[in-house]
């Protein structure tokens, strides 16, 4: 669930031009959804070493 609204905040980022949405959203996107992409990626890091 965090991976998807991280992923939705980047994407209103991207639509910063308009009064509600900003720039702000894409870096606070980016570290909502790392929550979910770090225990992924130190999963596939460990297996590859195996």
């Amino acid at each position: 669930m965090r991976l998807l609204f991280g992923v939705l905040l980047m994407i209103g980022g991207v639509f910063g031009f308009l009064p509600v949405l900003g720039f702000w959203m894409i870096p606070l996107g980016a570290a909502v959804a790392w929550f979910d992409v770090k225990p992924i990626w130190h999963w596939v890091t460990r297996r590859n070493r195996e």
